[in-house]
């Protein structure tokens, strides 16, 4: 393995100490900033552009006639004939919304291990007075669907109400087979309602809320709808429709038989009219592209990212933290630093040095990883330049790694 020539003394205690500037202090690195954060994303110009305008009264027939295209579109993207409510909200809230419209205290929730949102979305639901059994998992290998199988059949008094599953989980670049869980609960014949987290999938990762049989849809603005953060919204069943006429959790923001009452069906409150102006734009850019098209892309720059890892890795280097081939995530990918070396070093170095920015490590796996986030408006020079930052960022902060893992993503990328 090659050792980097431009490491610190120490290796894993070097923490940027080489960034360019004067002695006064750095300068902010100059061009284009390449932002390759799982979330927020990149903003396409187009995007930006159809955001910038004037007011409008969100009741204005010419506003009406965006508000309901892009509403039609978000449906389009979830693939779903059902019910949709829109939300001031970034996905938390609909996380709320999904749990305080659906269940009643005291009401019991299945959540499937996957990382740091699963564990979030948990807490919320005992916040509220929920009972929460949790099907355990290994961070780095994902729920075992056959477990999952088994706690609904032990179920026999059909206490559990509900499945809470992260489908893309950012925490850990991971992803869950939706239809696997899917058939789970059917061959356990559970009446449970199947609730799952699209926050990081929606638009970049092949998602069917109807043919994959979800009863509820939790989606944000900010990920693969390449939109600001601040607006989210909930694909919901008739089935799951049918159980928040029943159920008792106190609400009012989001209670959607206010919201279905209103004109435009969602909102308590003013709608973001500029914020649809862009949502506009970037269903018609996904539609131009098309959702297959879309998908496909996004495991092409996944499939790169991870070649250059891999090389990376070499004996003792940064590694690949999901350890099950089959569900990497193709919107993120986390890699495990070297013991002893610290993730936030390089990417404080990275982001100042070139201007890059990566995604750090959540929860317990704060100091352990990075994240390369790779969603949303992305093409292969943008993920390629995010890479040599990354690599040169080894070599300076003294990480050991084998050379030439963009090399791997360039030649994987040129077969086309």
């Amino acid at each position: 393995m090659s050792k980097p020539s431009m490491s610190s003394p120490s290796g894993s205690k070097s923490s940027g100490s080489a960034s360019s500037g004067s002695a006064s202090g750095a300068s902010r690195a100059r061009g284009r900033h390449f932002f390759a954060n799982p979330g927020p994303t990149n903003i396409p110009d187009s995007v930006l552009r159809a955001m910038d305008r004037n007011s409008i009264d969100f009741n204005d027939p010419e506003f009406v006639e965006v508000y309901d295209a892009a509403f039609s579109g978000v449906k389009r993207v979830l693939q779903t004939q059902q019910h949709l409510f829109m939300y001031n909200a970034s996905g938390h809230g609909a996380w709320e919304a999904s749990l305080t419209n659906l269940l009643s205290p005291g009401d019991v929730i299945l959540v499937l291990e996957s990382g740091y949102f699963s564990e979030e979305w948990a807490a919320m639901a005992r916040g509220h007075g929920l009972e929460v059994r949790l099907v355990a998992a290994d961070w780095r290998r994902g729920v075992d669907i056959a477990e999952v199988g088994r706690a609904l059949a032990a179920d026999g008094a059909r206490a559990i109400k509900a499945v809470c599953v992260v489908h893309n989980e950012t925490a850990t670049g991971m992803m869950l087979p939706l239809p696997a869980i899917r058939a789970a609960i059917d061959a356990a014949g559970h009446p449970a309602l199947l609730l799952v987290d699209t926050i990081s999938s929606l638009g970049s990762l092949e998602f069917r809320m109807d043919a994959w049989g979800v009863d509820c849809v939790v989606g944000g603005s900010q990920k693969g709808l390449m939109l600001p953060t601040g607006m989210s919204f909930t694909g919901v069943s008739d089935k799951a429709l049918a159980a928040h006429r029943q159920a008792k959790l106190h609400r009012f923001y989001f209670d959607w038989t206010m919201m279905a009452n209103r004109a435009q069906k969602s909102f308590i409150g003013t709608i973001p009219v500029n914020i649809f102006y862009g949502l506009q734009e970037s269903i018609r850019l996904l539609d131009d592209e098309g959702l297959d098209n879309v998908v496909d892309r996004h495991a092409r720059l996944a499939e790169a990212t991870r070649r250059a890892v891999q090389v990376w890795a070499g004996n003792d280097g940064p590694r690949l933290f999901c350890l099950s081939p089959e569900r990497y995530s193709n919107s993120v990918t986390a890699v495990l630093m070297p013991e002893g070396f610290n993730p936030d070093a390089l990417r404080k170095t990275v982001r100042e040095r070139f201007n890059v920015s990566l995604g750090g490590g959540l929860g317990k796996l704060g100091g352990k990883i990075f994240r390369i986030g790779h969603l949303g408006d992305l093409n292969e020079p943008m993920l390629l330049g995010a890479l040599a930052a990354v690599e040169m960022g080894m070599r300076i902060e003294g990480v050991p790694h084998a050379r030439g893992g963009v090399e791997a993503a360039m030649a994987f990328l040129a077969e086309g």
